[in-house]
């Protein structure tokens, strides 16, 4: 079955329908699903989703949008939340300089403590890189992030920077991004990858694959990732479905 690797179901955009979409996932064949939590009111909502639902695991940090909330005691109650059972990463956590909602500094401050997290727990990491790829790059290599591994969440650089994290150990997230018509680098990218490499993510409510771009995401979509990434790769859509649930247990130890 297809395992979500990224996506946000404690966003306000799932209010309306949130148990009734979350309940039907397992029949349309959605295994496993982690909500990764991004802000400090999603620390809690995510362990609320992974409490309620037996596939849904969470993954603990704040993006680098939201650092300013960051604090010591947000730091010690997320290493509560890592130390759950099935809890199984430390993210989204990264650099972000689209937004510039928090300067850069704070971010990469917030970012080495949050690596620092990672290391401490044994656990791998996800992260967010927006307009920020040389500087996520170097952060990284300084903390020796290879040896923790983890997941560049919706990879969106070049196939030059993925053959770098490609070489630290780490895997590329894949999701509808793949399936529009101008993703040329994206496609360059899934189709240099190994398919050890790859994982499926929506970022749901984010980034609809085509033909629901514009609109609400959901795991349910993923299945065009998975006939996209299949016909890149010149292989089954069974295969890519198989190796991603594959990579997301070993990656993430997430067992059922």
């Amino acid at each position: 079955m297809i395992f979500e690797t990224h996506a946000h179901y404690d966003d306000e955009k799932f209010d309306e329908d949130r148990a009734e979409l979350l309940s039907s996932m397992q029949e349309n064949g959605i295994g496993r699903i982690i909500n990764v939590s991004a802000n400090l009111e999603s620390l809690e909502n995510t362990r609320k989703l992974m409490e309620a639902y037996p596939f849904i695991y969470g993954a603990f940090g704040l993006h680098p949008d939201e650092v300013g909330d960051l604090n010591e005691d947000v730091m010690a109650r997320m290493l509560e939340l890592c130390r759950m059972e099935k809890a199984v990463a430390v993210g989204e956590i990264g650099l972000d300089y689209y937004w510039d909602k928090e300067n850069h500094e704070k971010q990469e401050y917030w970012f080495r403590r949050q690596i620092a997290l990672a290391r401490e727990e044994k656990l791998p990491m996800i992260i967010h890189s927006r307009e920020a790829a040389a500087d996520t790059l170097r952060v990284m290599k300084e903390e020796k992030s290879e040896e923790i591994g983890g997941v560049i969440h919706c990879f969106s650089y070049s196939v030059e920077m993925a053959e770098e994290y490609l070489k630290m150990g780490f895997y590329l997230g894949i999701g509808g991004v793949v399936t529009f018509k101008n993703a040329k680098k994206i496609k360059e990218v899934v189709q240099m990858a190994p398919m050890e490499r790859i994982l499926l993510e929506t970022d749901s409510p984010y980034l609809a694959p085509v033909p629901y771009r514009g609109k609400r995401n959901s795991s349910l979509y993923l299945p065009y990732v998975v006939q996209e990434i299949a016909e890149l790769k010149g292989i089954s859509e069974e295969e890519v479905i198989e190796t991603t649930e594959k990579n997301a247990v070993r990656l993430f130890r997430a067992e059922e």
